[in-house]
């Protein structure tokens, strides 16, 4: 997840989403995730408070003000470089799997009241960013 003030996905020269202030996130889904770490991902991506109060200080979440969110699904995330030089990805879900959790995070992230734009899952995406801070997180449901 990646705090942005602003960011967009491209699917064959189109836009496919669009957002101002907010967040980006990159979803890898797992084999061995499930329907409810949709939810419990999406609570937190809602609620984390990485965005900064009067002080300068991390007191704000998503909701509070009032952003954005760019979800894009990325199996590359579930990678595995432990041996040799070429990523493994046999824990990554597989897109019968993968497809329907990545729309659970959406519709829940929705659910909370934020403006969620996505990609397009499955598709070669160009995915652009202006990342604000830097502030970069990961997460895990």
């Amino acid at each position: 997840m990646q705090r942005v003030s602003r960011a967009r996905v491209t699917v064959g020269g189109e836009v496919a989403g669009e957002i101002g202030a907010g967040l980006c996130v990159l979803l890898g889904v797992a084999r061995s995730d499930e329907a409810s770490a949709a939810d419990r991902l999406a609570a937190k991506v809602a609620r984390l408070r990485v965005f900064e109060n009067d002080e300068g200080r991390f007191d704000r979440s998503l909701l509070d003000v009032h952003g954005e969110a760019l979800a894009v699904s990325q199996f590359t995330l579930i990678a595995d470089t432990a041996k040799g030089n070429r990523p493994s990805f046999g824990d990554a879900a597989p897109p019968e799997q993968a497809e329907p959790l990545y729309e659970a995070f959406c519709e829940a992230l929705r659910g909370f009241g934020a403006d969620v734009a996505t990609g397009s899952f499955g598709a070669r995406m160009e995915v652009e960013l202006a990342n604000d801070g830097p502030v970069t997180i990961v997460l895990e449901a």
